[in-house]
């Protein structure tokens, strides 16, 4: 019967034994499944923050060209507001200038008919008629260069703020968008 205990107590040692193993494999599992998860929680971690950095960036990028596209607009309008400044002052100075050529005109012509209302031969009233026509060429010719010449500044007054900003927005589209 010795033989039987001693079966018994083997068995109960083997069985022990394998109570023991069974626990620490769990208790190893169960430190490996923690070591996993913290290592996975961390992974997440860094991904989740490194996305939230790349959002945030490029949001920041986002605002910084609304920004850009919101003061080019303003300075769009302002250059607009500037060539209707310009336009509207330069067609009140050829209009001035205008009245004055008709004025101008009318009084030579006003003394022309004085000048004719007294002539006493034909051969005096052809000589004031040719001089009155060559001075009202003359001066014709030469108040039309003067509204000519404002003419064109006022053009180029006008379109000089306009043309500033397109060059502005040449320029703008020729760089890259982050610069």
């Amino acid at each position: 019967m010795s033989g039987v205990l001693e079966t018994k107590a083997g068995d109960a040692a083997k069985v022990a034994d394998v109570k023991k193993l069974v626990g620490e494999t769990a208790q190893a599992s169960a430190a490996y499944g923690r070591m996993l998860a913290d290592e996975r929680a961390t992974g997440a971690r860094a991904a989740a923050e490194k996305n939230m950095d790349q959002v945030n960036r490029a949001g920041e990028n986002m605002f910084k060209a609304a920004e850009g596209v919101a003061a080019f607009g303003r300075g769009n309008v302002e250059a607009l507001a500037k060539a209707t400044q310009a336009y509207v002052s330069g067609v009140q100075d050829l209009n001035r200038q205008t009245m004055a050529m008709v004025q101008g005109l009318t009084d030579q012509a006003l003394e022309g008919a004085k000048a004719l209302s007294g002539v006493r031969s034909l051969k005096e009233a052809a000589e004031i008629q040719a001089n009155l026509t060559r001075k009202a060429f003359e001066r014709t010719i030469n108040d039309a260069t003067k509204l000519q010449e404002t003419a064109l500044k006022v053009a180029e007054q006008s379109f000089a703020p306009l043309s500033a900003r397109v060059t502005l927005a040449v320029e703008k589209m020729g760089r890259p968008i982050g610069a």
